[in-house]
């Protein structure tokens, strides 16, 4: 299943991974759909704009701002509650619909993958199904 490697250089950051997506579409696709999966209990996806870097930092703000990392009221023992929280509410996976070989995103959109404990090594599954031309 083709994969698409992350390396995270901030505890929390979205990273835009539309290309390396784009890139593994298999040639001669012309419609389906791109299931796009985090191997990660402390890792999101989400799409959203990438034209304004704010949007980013936004984002992460809120998040913060919901679940922030320090909590009494914790009781995952390794100290990254807030990583999972936020995981689970951007989700693990998105579904993308695939026409005349592209992604079919918005004009302003971009997959994102979400880091909320790092930095890291992460890995993100790509799956294809569609037809050919």
């Amino acid at each position: 299943m083709p994969t698409v490697k992350v390396h995270t250089g901030e505890h929390t950051e979205l990273i835009d991974i539309t290309s390396q997506i784009s890139a593994l579409i298999p040639s001669g696709m012309d419609s389906g759909i791109c299931t796009v999966f985090s191997m990660h209990t402390t890792a999101g996806l989400t799409i959203n704009e990438n034209a304004d870097a704010d949007v980013r930092k936004d984002i992460i703000f809120s998040l913060d701002k919901m679940v922030p990392w320090t909590n009494s009221m914790y009781r995952h023992a390794e100290g990254n509650s807030a990583a999972h929280v936020k995981a689970s509410l951007m989700g693990i996976s998105l579904t993308i619909p695939v026409s005349r070989g592209r992604l079919q995103l918005g004009t302003w959109q971009c997959v994102y993958f979400c880091e909320f404990d790092g930095p890291r090594s992460r890995e993100v599954r790509v799956e294809f199904i569609g037809n050919s031309k």
